[in-house]
């Protein structure tokens, strides 16, 4: 009789663990957004289930997963670099999501044909130019950056800087490799300092007379204008957002997305596959607009009006997988530049 008790309740602990790993999901992220936390626990009030959440820089969270095989309790993964879900998926550390209502209303050109990711938000990598400096005829493309006109007036940060790894990688894809390191090695001649900082440095530099253009992420200048520190709002008013290769024969402007995936042996898959859809509803890409300035992946979902008084513009629509796939290609160029 005891031995039947004790099993019941056995039974009845395990059940409870079962039902508790249920009501949770474990998230790998990159992003270091204050508006990821909102998501969360606006999903977390909605359905119950708990979100816990690992963040670091993506290389780091893909060597854990890795480290970690079977065993890891990871159920997602989200970077800010759509190179990072290539790289995860290239390792055998994803798996497919299948569900493909999950990309339901997301525009077609951000999705991954092989099945591993979905994109959650996306942004361009632009140029901004001093408004006392730089007139805005003078801009065009990325590949007039190289021209000796731009001496001594180019800021970017570093090439350890995934942004700019995946604006290469999409260069390489674009016009070969030849090209690409001709272009980077006249950039690196035309920079106004040594690489440093992060975007916003960037644009606190113009405003500061120690260059004339940028090549920035999109939202910091949403970011900068929104912003309750009056240096910030000042350094975002110095300058003006000009989406390069816009021309009817250009490719568009080079874009990136922050995506997530399934992990290969997601514990709590049914729990990630809701949180994906969560993600990726119009109230959540809403939630993102207006907080972070990116751009929704579903076109119904309007940009903040701080963004969308730049105006549309031309995507480039290289596969994104090529940001991934390019990436060694683009930091041999870099290093081969001497782009610090």
């Amino acid at each position: 009789m005891m031995k039947k008790i004790l099993s019941l309740f056995a039974i009845f602990i395990l059940g409870c663990a079962d039902n508790q790993t249920e009501q949770e999901v474990n998230i790998y992220s990159q992003r270091h957004y204050d508006v990821d936390q909102i998501q969360y626990d606006n999903f977390e009030k909605s359905t119950g289930i708990k979100v816990n959440v690992i963040k670091s820089n993506a290389d780091e969270l893909i060597q854990r997963m890795q480290n970690e095989g079977d065993n890891s309790p990871a159920d997602l993964f989200i970077t800010v670099d759509v190179g990072k879900l290539w790289q995860a998926s290239n390792m055998g550390l994803l798996q497919k999501y299948q569900d493909e209502s999950l990309t339901d209303g997301i525009t077609e050109s951000l999705l991954d044909k092989n099945g591993f990711w979905i994109p959650v938000t996306y942004r361009s990598r632009i140029l901004v130019h001093s408004n006392e400096r730089v007139q805005k005829g003078e801009l065009s493309t990325y590949e007039d950056l190289a021209n000796d006109k731009w001496k001594g007036r180019l800021l970017v940060r570093s090439s350890s800087n995934s942004y700019n790894q995946a604006l290469l990688s999409s260069l390489v894809a674009n016009l070969g490799d030849e090209s690409t390191r001709l272009w980077t090695e006249s950039i690196v001649s035309n920079f106004a300092r040594d690489p440093k900082g992060n975007d916003r440095d960037q644009v606190k530099a113009i405003a500061a007379g120690q260059g004339d253009i940028a090549i920035v992420n999109s939202y910091y200048i949403g970011l900068l204008l929104s912003s309750e520190n009056e240096e910030e709002i000042k350094a975002g008013n110095s300058v003006s957002v000009f989406f390069p290769n816009q021309g009817q024969d250009q490719r568009g402007s080079h874009i990136n997305v922050s995506g997530i995936a399934l992990t290969k042996n997601s514990p709590n898959k049914s729990n990630a596959l809701k949180l994906i859809k969560y993600l990726t509803s119009d109230e959540a890409q809403d939630t993102y607009v207006n907080n972070t300035y990116e751009y929704s992946v579903k076109p119904n979902i309007e940009p903040n009006k701080i963004v969308s008084d730049w105006g549309s513009f031309k995507k480039d629509t290289l596969d994104l997988n090529m940001l991934g796939i390019k990436r060694n290609d683009a930091i041999r160029i870099f290093d081969s530049a001497g782009w610090k």
